[in-house]
């Protein structure tokens, strides 16, 4: 499939990530040093720039003469590869600086992911970097090459040119990829970049580059820690559109959070709420490393799906059983085959062939294994049919059975081809020969077919594909919600709170709730005895709860702050009574304001609503179960503020309990679009008010006709100041 029009070109990073003359400092005529490796690369692939290896005492290395120091070298250096240990490595950037050198890599270690000593002088390097004008890539780079370009500073043997840009914290990764690339032996690269610890180039701006590189196809990333990971995200947003993204996220458990920051010195951050925020902005995301290459590989080919249905075509019916495990598994349908298609089907296969959807072919192809090819064009044809899926032997029937059935395989090879070519939907092949690599399926494979060797991982990439299909279609579909205003009152009461050091009484969370379009329960706050009648009679018979009110007692249940249940005058009396009592007792310095009354919710879901400014994504919003289930099962989903309809929706349908919403045995279900709503306006709040840290609702209840919000706690940003303040 074709790419959608290419982003304007923007970044800076294609000076010298596509340079047109390298620096080599530190070359060296040991074999075993990264700067003779790096000349090899460069000279054996043929770089057609010109190349200037920095070494004063040697003529020459490798046949190219040497320079003693980047002033000595007659013109324009767009690139230097520094070799050399990390103390030289701040004189060095200088020095690149005054050359006016664009971008130079640091292989060195010894900086922030060594220590405190190791952190002052990687400030260093970023401080004549800065003064020079010089871009950084690293330190601590396993080093970069761009094949397009005959620039390969890694001198990797065996790597061939293609569409996956790779850009991993990893220099293991990338071998690991690369080596399994060669056993495939169709796939390639474009760029890769190792941007160690991204003292200066970040993912976000590595994203960009190959955003907007036309070699590139599809921008692949091993990640153990994002440095900004807003900028990554407001990129994603804007390359996704126009070519997938590719994740593979490390640090899902505490001890991988732990590894990946000795090695690179990298925040780790929530491996959940990493992996929602980028599906959020169309990333599709690999959960295991040996899916990088797969899901890299079938997403540069065929780029999406128009949805998630997909047809399954095989020659054995346990093969077919397999397929349809793993495509429901990975959030896939088996398309409805409409009547006319299953006709067409029966028309061709054996009457014991089953013509439904996974359609068994049950010996049908046996002798004629170009059959196969007019099966995935018939069910292609179907309008419920977003992607078809080959499942099987093809290409080993002329192992299998007989010789002479290699033509029969030819053929249908090429039938497939056409047909990809002739539709706007993905075919994907498994087979089981395809280790042995036979003519018909490096046949598929040269013309752009993708070829997997497990159906596993065919799945995962038809599910990328659907992902991916499904994400556009809903992107192109959101508006922007327009951005909420700051009001005055609730300004003042954010005031209120810095000038005391506190946070937002509950009231107060909750009239900043109900200022802005929330529907908040109504309630009174009472500061003495005396004004319990006047409540009492505004309520009437509904049972009550009463909290006490102080900046002092966050856990009001365990200092005897909360009554529930009331009823009446002298009920209200007695509770206020014993919460003031307890209160006191449990701290005698406790600044009490009084108490806040309010109807008891009725029985419903309880769900929670949280937000939280994540230091790497910035505010980002939770929900789930409320209760004990948040804590037990984690089922919860993240995205990042602000939202759009499609996301906060998108929340809602993700958790694992949303058949619970839904209305399980015999419950009524609860109102969807009020609890959309709801997600949207805390959203707008959160981005209108940066005095805001955290916000808590917990729990929420749901009902089948709204909501009822039963606490509400605001953590204030003692350092921001209101906005009409700031301005």
């Amino acid at each position: 499939m074709e790419l959608a029009p290419p982003l304007p070109r923007t970044s800076p990073l294609h000076d010298f990530l596509a340079p047109g003359s390298i620096a080599i400092i530190g070359a060296s005529t040991d074999p075993t040093k990264r700067g003779y490796k790096a000349m090899v690369g460069l000279i054996k692939d043929g770089y057609p720039g010109a190349i200037y290896p920095i070494n004063p005492k040697v003529d020459n290395v490798l046949g190219v003469r040497t320079y003693a120091t980047l002033d000595d070298i007659p013109g324009p250096v767009d690139l230097a590869l520094i070799c050399t240990p990390a103390a030289t490595v701040p004189g060095l950037v200088a020095d690149c600086g005054r050359k006016g050198v664009k971008g130079a890599a640091i292989l060195a270690s010894g900086f922030r992911e060594t220590g405190p000593a190791g952190a002052r002088l990687e400030q260093q390097v970023l401080a004549a970097a800065r003064e020079g004008g010089v871009r950084l890539i690293g330190p601590n780079t396993s080093g970069m090459f761009n094949l397009h370009k005959k620039v390969n500073l890694l001198a990797l043997a065996n790597v061939k040119p293609g569409n996956i840009g790779f850009i991993s914290q990893s220099g293991n990764m990338l071998l690991s990829l690369v080596l399994e690339a060669e056993h495939n032996g169709h796939v390639g690269f474009s760029t890769y970049v190792g941007p160690g610890n991204q003292t200066d180039i970040g993912f976000n701006d590595y994203l960009r580059y190959l955003g907007e590189d036309p070699d590139t196809r599809v921008a692949t990333f091993y990640v153990e820690g994002f440095r900004d990971g807003q900028r990554f995200l407001h990129n994603a947003r804007e390359i996704t559109a126009v070519k997938p993204v590719v994740v593979y996220k490390s640090g899902a458990t505490e001890q991988g959070k732990k590894a990946a920051s000795s090695h690179t010195g990298a925040l780790a951050g929530s491996y959940a709420m990493t992996v929602d925020l980028l599906r959020q902005v169309g990333v599709s995301v690999v959960q295991h490393s040996n899916e990088i290459l797969p899901v890299a590989e079938g997403l540069g080919l065929l780029q999406h799906a128009p949805g998630k249905r997909v047809a399954v075509v095989s020659d054995g019916g346990g093969q077919a059983t397999i397929a349809s495990d793993r495509i429901i598994e990975a959030g896939l349908e088996l398309a409805e085959l409409g009547e006319a298609t299953k006709k067409r089907l029966g028309a061709i296969l054996l009457p014991q062939a089953s013509p439904v959807n996974p359609v068994d072919v049950a010996g049908s192809s046996d002798a004629n294994p170009a059959l196969l090819a007019d099966c995935l064009a018939i069910v292609a044809d179907d309008d419920n049919v977003d992607a078809v899926f080959l499942v099987g032997m093809f290409g080993g029937y002329h192992i299998r059975f007989a010789e002479d059935l290699l033509g029969g395989e030819m053929r249908g090879a090429e039938s497939m081809i056409e047909l990809a070519r002739r539709i706007d939907k993905p075919v994907v092949v498994y087979s089981l020969y395809a280790p042995v690599k036979p003519p018909a399926l490096r046949r598929l494979h040269e013309a752009g077919l993708p070829v997997y060797t497990s159906i596993e991982y065919a799945v995962r990439v038809l599910a990328a594909l659907g992902e991916r299909g499904v994400y556009l279609q809903d992107a192109a579909n959101q508006a922007p919600l327009p951005a909420m205003m700051p009001n005055d009152a609730t300004l003042a009461i954010f005031a209120a709170a810095q000038a005391e050091a506190r946070n937002l009484f509950e009231f107060e969370a909750k009239t900043l709730l109900r200022a802005h379009g929330v529907d908040v329960p109504a309630e009174a706050l009472v500061r003495n005895v005396d004004e319990l009648d006047e409540v009492a009679a505004r309520f009437g018979d509904r049972p009550l709860v009463m909290k006490v009110v102080s900046k002092d007692i966050l856990h009001k249940s365990d200092a005897g702050g909360v009554k529930l249940n009331l009823h009446g005058r002298a009920a209200l009396r007695e509770a206020f009574d014993q919460i003031i009592g307890s209160c006191h007792a449990y701290k005698p310095a406790a600044d009490i304001k009084g108490v806040l009354i309010t109807p008891m919710a009725r029985k419903g879901i309880e769900v929670i609503i949280g937000v939280s400014r994540d230091p790497i994504f910035g505010p980002v919003l939770m929900f789930g179960l409320g209760g004990i289930f948040v804590e037990i099962l984690e089922d919860v989903a993240f995205r990042a503020i602000p939202l759009s309809r499609y996301a906060a929706r998108s929340m809602v349908e993700q958790i694992r309990a949303r058949r619970i919403l839904e209305g399980a045995r015999g419950e009524a279900a609860v109102d969807k679009e009020a609890l959309v709503d709801l997600l949207l306006k805390v959203s707008s709040i959160v981005a209108a008010y940066p005095q805001l840290a955290e916000l808590d609702l917990n729990p929420v209840i749901l009902y089948e006709d709204g909501y009822a919000i039963v606490d509400a706690r605001v953590i204030v940003n003692q350092t921001v100041l209101n906005p009409k303040d700031e301005a």
